[in-house]
């Protein structure tokens, strides 16, 4: 590696504060300086090049950069990732340069806040680079590269969930064009070495994101309020261009839905408030937010004189080209899908994002239904695959993996845990990947030995205190579960965690057996112990507890999706009950287990039938929907996100020669 790590002055001899911990235990580090949050640093490097066939460059940065080849946007990244597995990009930007000088700009980026987005609070800042033409180094990062703050961009408060600072953008700043070839950077200072490096680079295995303009659908001046709709929520910055005074602020306000008197709900249901400011210079000044949010509506509030043209989008998401097939004549089930599909496409990101609007984290009970339905669209296995790795990556934290990956944001969740092997069984059916399942194969193992420590003499598992046990979000669409989910867990054996343990099982063995592994799972006497402590002969149902007094619809769900102690008398009647129970009796998660539980019991006309009641997706788009809802409804979580692409079950379950599970 010929590059080196470079940094501002401000972070070269800093020692970085380690950010992981199991999530119940302190959190050792502390909280740093606030003077090194939220930093804007800014590197540039002029070359002078002859002719190449070809450019290939590799970069990466923490926690972000965004790169301008001369006066040109080229690319953003790189793919959030922990230090010990840091992702590089590389890319051919062939076509970016010329023969003679070359200005090299990046715009790198330094959050500092513990959250679900990035690996940052940790006191890590650095920007890496080599550049090959024709197969020989060019140029790499080094002392000679040029470095400012870009002192354009501050903060106008902090959006809920610590997920990001709100932008207050100056178009007066002096570093204002710092990725134009002829912005004079003669006062800047070279670059700094960052001493303090332990990243080990690995090559991202996915795409760069697609980034392009899209122009609204509607714009309307009320007073001094420019009304903006984009006629669909999607996730990106917004661009446009202003003319007034020095100094004068312009108010930026975003939202999902409007309020009743056709406003916009900027202090969104989701909790996070999306109201940014722009100052301008006195010229006319163009608008470059960093830092991406998922929005529908815009109001620009222009100050008296000033004027704004070309408001425009810039869309952002993981590379998209459908390849599913459908076959239906339901035009339901088609609004259905269509509404997952535009889902999928603008909320797939560098990872699998829970919602755009709010955390923008990864989390693995998300990938599972999110990931399963990008795969299934664009037939491309790469980014669930990577998705795979980072919450693999995850257990030097925890051998039973994180909730959350590629994060500084501790949160572990029993039942997230338990899909892993499932998951890659799913995608080695899909690309018979052998490679990947050996690659894998560790971490699951070391999944089966963290719950192990929980298993009872009868095989089930018990007390799981250290994560967890979600069986369903939001909590009241639990149907009434019969057990108290606690925050460490009690003791006590309930069904969800169980049943998900004999579909973890059953998944482990089919990976050893697929791979020459021994394996010694007694899966048969794990469930009849699961029937003898469950399954209610009176009523037919299994029931929530060892208690026996309830019988909520998730504990009919998985026994069924799992086959655990199936008849037909079993299955008519959980089928049955699931029937008459609805998809509105569960969350939006709980409700892709249900709907491929039916489909591998042969039961599609029962799965269509719950996938457009009224009460479930077709809910959502009587309420505006343009996106999947985190529930059914607008108002049935305190805080919903109306952008959640773990909602997104039937495009997985109702697509054509696709393993449901």
């Amino acid at each position: 590696m010929q590059g080196k790590f470079i940094c501002h002055k401000d972070f070269e001899n800093l020692k970085p504060i380690d950010v992981f911990h199991k999530e119940l235990s302190p959190n050792p580090a502390e909280k740093h300086a606030e003077s090194l949050c939220n930093r804007h640093i800014l590197f540039r490097k002029k070359a002078f090049f002859g002719k190449a066939s070809k450019a290939i460059l590799k970069i990466t940065a923490d926690d972000y950069f965004k790169l301008y080849i001369n006066d040109v946007y080229v690319t953003q990244g790189p793919p959030p990732s922990y230090p010990n597995h840091y992702y590089f990009m590389e890319i051919d930007v062939t076509p970016f340069l010329k023969d003679g000088v070359n200005t090299f700009a990046v715009h790198n980026y330094y959050q500092g806040l513990i959250n679900r987005v990035w690996v940052s609070g940790d006191l890590r800042s650095m920007f890496w680079c080599e550049l090959y033409l024709d197969g020989k180094v060019a140029l790499v990062s080094d002392e000679s590269w040029l470095t400012a703050t870009h002192t354009g961009y501050s903060s106008c408060g902090i959006i809920g969930y610590e997920t990001a600072f709100a932008e207050r953008y100056d178009s007066s700043a002096k570093e204002v064009g710092f990725e134009k070839e002829l912005f004079d950077d003669s006062q800047w200072k070279p670059a700094s070495i960052y001493k303090q490096t332990d990243y080990i680079l690995q090559k991202s295995p996915i795409q760069p994101l697609s980034v392009y303009l899209k122009k609204p659908i509607y714009t309307e001046r009320k007073g001094e309020v420019l009304f903006v709709d984009f006629g669909q929520e999607m996730v990106g910055y917004l661009r446009a261009k202003a003319k007034g005074k020095q100094g004068d602020k312009i108010l930026l306000r975003f939202g999902e839905e409007l309020n009743p008197d056709g406003s916009i709900r900027f202090d969104m249901r989701c909790n996070c408030r999306y109201e940014e400011e722009w100052i301008l210079s006195g010229k006319e000044d163009v608008l470059d937010q960093f830092d991406y949010k998922a929005f529908r509506y815009c109001e620009i509030v222009i100050p008296e004189g000033a004027s704004v043209r070309d408001v425009e989008m810039q869309v952002r998401h993981y590379p998209y080209e459908k390849k599913a097939v459908y076959e239906t004549d339901n035009e339901q089930l088609r609004k259905v899908l269509q509404l997952c599909e535009n889902t999928i496409k603008y909320g797939t990101q560098e990872v699998f994002v829970d919602c755009p609007t709010r955390e923008k984290g990864q989390y693995l009970g998300d990938v599972c239904v999110s990931g399963r339905a990008q795969c299934v669209l664009t037939g491309d296995t790469t980014l669930i695959k990577k998705a795979i790795i980072d919450f693999c990556g995850s257990a030097f934290i925890c051998k039973g993996v994180m909730a959350v990956s590629t994060s500084s944001f501790m949160q572990e969740i029993a039942d997230y845990s338990l899909l892993l092997p499932a998951l890659i069984l799913w995608v080695y059916k899909r690309d018979n990947d052998k490679d990947f399942l050996r690659l894998t194969f560790p971490y699951i193992t070391g999944v089966y030995e963290y719950f192990m420590q929980y298993s009872q003499e009868d095989g089930l598992i018990e007390g799981v205190k250290e994560k967890w046990n979600l069986v369903d979000w939001p909590d009241n669409l639990r149907d009434g579960y019969n057990f108290p989910l606690t925050k460490p867990i009690g003791y006590g054996k309930h069904n969800v965690l169980n049943a998900f343990w004999i579909g973890f099982l059953k998944a482990y063995q089919d990976i050893c057996e697929i791979l020459g592994e021994a394996v010694n799972i007694a899966i048969d006497n794990v469930e009849k112990s699961f029937i003898n402590a469950f399954y209610n002969k009176e009523t037919g149902l299994y029931c929530d507890s060892t208690q026996k007094t309830h019988s909520a619809v998730h504990s009919n769900v998985l026994p069924l999706l799992f086959d655990i102690g199936m008849s037909e008398t079993k299955e008519r009647k959980i089928v049955e009950y699931i029937c008459q129970k609805k998809l509105t009796s569960m969350g939006v998660y709980m409700a892709y287990f249900t709907l491929a539980a039916l489909m591998k019991h042969g039961e599609r006309e029962k799965a269509e039938l719950l996938a457009t009641d009224k009460g479930a997706w077709l809910n959502m788009l009587e309420e505006g929907a343009t996106t999947t809802f985190e529930a059914w409804g607008k108002n049935q979580k305190w805080n919903t996100s109306l952008f959640h692409p773990w909602a997104t079950a039937p495009l997985i379950v109702f697509a054509k020669d696709t393993e449901v599970y």
